[in-house]
């Protein structure tokens, strides 16, 4: 069918001629078999972020600096499900070493430009997916065209000096654009997100609780549950009244039994578990009937009434000083954070706007659609409100009511529960002073893998001093290890902790001059499988990234993420 229609839409017959419907039937056609081919191709994640996710996906552009095994796994796993297009900066050409441990450059093409092959080959994992290249190196390509580097969604760095990185990661902090440092070293993998500001819309924590409202109903939902009598009903209808009417009505009784509380002990829930089941009916011979969803509905006492309070995330959020004073270059983030403010502290009387959304549950179509629909049309209207707040910010900042789109605004109040803004030391913070948290976790525990994120600060020293990494040359190793150790004092002491130096064992020392700065591919393909993980959540807005540095250590098989 595809390859029927790709031959007849270039025909200028239809789209021009005397057969004027053609063209348009043939396009929507043709549109809904490409629409057909991408949900099936990417039918796995779509699960996981959305038709918006991978359209957001779709639409980034990936650079990636410096063709190492490590970064090419990273791009393997970005291209495979569908990134817009990568761009791969990098001005050396490949050595059998390179080609050793890199399934990325073809060792017939020594000497030609890493950038060049490793585009080629990466390409063919997804031909949706656009590739570039530049063969140049990225210290001059910073000093020639500096804003090169700032229309990219998320720009990946291997191995680079500490002038460089340091440099590149000046000129995108102010651009928001998030720079992942990414490596393997040895046994060792290192990962550091740098980004001044990073909001995430949906979160997707592990255990959310469904937004019932039952601890201040909706008036609809009220009027609704009071119209059934639940001893007035058959024995079908009876067995099949949603758990959420079969809880409300049990509550009112609870509530008017003690003082309009809601059971909030274990012993307290255990009693009211129990009147539900003695609700459920029994047959002619006294034998309880089959009623799962009474059974659901005591199922459900823990979670259902848990209070529907702001999470102390979101308020921060709702109370940061880019929340209360949004101006015309503020993001649509803040500004829905404004609006979100505003309804919080007005119409919704502490509440955040209705989810709308229902679980799962045992009931006959007609009464289930009835609450669906009572549910989504308070979520429509507490979305309206929001709505009116952001329209009326929009047009006192001057940027139009069109800026933010329904679908956006949509989402954000769906989500609202699980907004979260990450922010991150900037490099030149990072270097000039660790955060208290990394001593603090270095000092505590001579076994914590922050040992390694010490001794990977004392390579780059070593690199900047010798021109090369420790353990390069076999004749000079333990000479290396002695100039490792008085770069870990050195370091130490510029920490204002001298007296850590005896936390750092001489077999770490060894360990990390023995690898020789090689990139083991088993190593580099697990850090690529992580780096490019976070990268997706920064480019969807989707599932939280690391804050800070992620340390694994492939001796031990563990991990460490340290707030640098």
């Amino acid at each position: 069918m595809l390859a029927q229609l790709s031959q007849v839409r270039p025909a200028k017959n239809l789209r021009f001629g005397f057969f004027q419907q053609g063209p348009l039937c043939f396009d929507l056609q043709y549109e809904s078999v490409q629409m057909a081919e991408k949900e099936k191709k990417y039918d796995r994640q779509l699960r996981l972020w959305g038709d918006h996710g991978q359209r957001d996906l779709e639409n980034a552009s990936v650079c990636l600096i410096n063709v190492t095994a490590t970064g090419t796994e990273t791009l393997k796993n970005l291209i495979l499900p569908g990134i817009g297009n990568f761009t791969i900066v990098d001005g050396g050409r490949i050595s059998g070493q390179d080609a050793g441990n890199n399934f990325f450059l073809d060792p017939e093409k020594i000497g030609e430009y890493k950038s060049k092959v490793a585009m080629e080959l990466l390409q063919e994992l997804n031909p949706d997916v656009k590739g570039e290249y530049v063969e140049e190196d990225v210290s001059q390509l910073l000093e020639r065209t500096p804003q090169f580097f700032t229309g990219f969604s998320v720009v990946i760095s291997g191995s680079l000096t500490l002038t460089v990185l340091k440099k590149l990661a000046a000129l995108l902090w102010p651009h928001k654009v998030p720079l992942v440092v990414c490596l393997s070293y040895g046994f060792l993998g290192y990962i550091r997100i740098a980004v001044e500001e990073h909001a995430v819309i949906e979160s997707h924590p592990d255990n959310a609780h469904e937004d019932l409202r039952l601890d201040d109903p909706i008036e609809d939902f009220v009027k609704f549950c009071d119209s059934i009598d639940l001893e007035s009903l058959d024995k079908k209808d009876h067995s099949h009244t949603p758990y959420l009417i079969i809880l409300f009505k049990y509550l009112q009784t609870w509530k008017n039994d003690h003082n309009g509380q809601v059971p909030n002990t274990w012993k307290e829930k255990k009693q009211f578990k129990a009147a539900i089941l003695a609700g459920v009916r029994k047959n002619a011979e006294g034998v309880p009937e089959d009623e799962e969803n009474y059974d659901e509905a005591a199922k459900h006492v823990n979670t259902a009434f848990v209070p529907n309070k702001i999470p102390p995330e979101l308020k921060a959020i709702l109370d940061d000083h880019k929340c209360l004073n949004i101006t015309d270059s503020s993001s649509n983030f803040w500004i829905l954070a404004n609006g979100l403010r505003q309804f919080v502290q007005n119409e919704g009387s502490g509440f955040l706007p209705l989810r709308g959304s229902l679980p799962d549950m045992t009931s006959d179509s007609e009464r289930y659609v009835k609450l669906q629909n009572i549910y989504q049309a308070k979520a429509a209207h507490d979305m309206q409100i929001v709505s009116n707040y952001v329209s009326h910010a929009c047009s006192s900042l001057g940027c139009g009511n069109g800026r933010v789109s329904e679908r956006d605004l949509k989402r954000f109040c769906r989500n609202a529960h699980f907004l979260r803004v990450l922010r991150t030391r900037s490099l030149e913070e990072e270097y000039k002073q660790p955060s208290k948290a990394v001593i603090d976790e270095f000092t505590s525990d001579s076994n914590s893998d922050a040992l390694w994120y010490v001794l990977w600060r004392a390579v780059e020293m070593f690199y900047t001093t010798h021109g090369k990494y420790p353990g390069i040359e076999d004749e000079e190793l333990e000479m290396d290890v002695s100039r490792m150790k008085s770069f870990v004092k050195d370091l130490m002491k510029s920490w204002g902790i001298p007296g850590a130096i005896e936390a750092v064992s001489d077999d770490s020392l060894q360990e990390i001059c023995r690898c020789g700065a090689a990139e083991i591919h088993s190593v580099a393909a697990y850090m690529g499988g992580v780096a490019a993980q976070e990268c997706i959540k920064l480019i969807t807005g989707q599932y939280v990234p690391v804050s800070g540095a992620y340390i694994y250590n492939g001796l031990k098989s563990t991990s460490l993420t340290l707030a640098v």
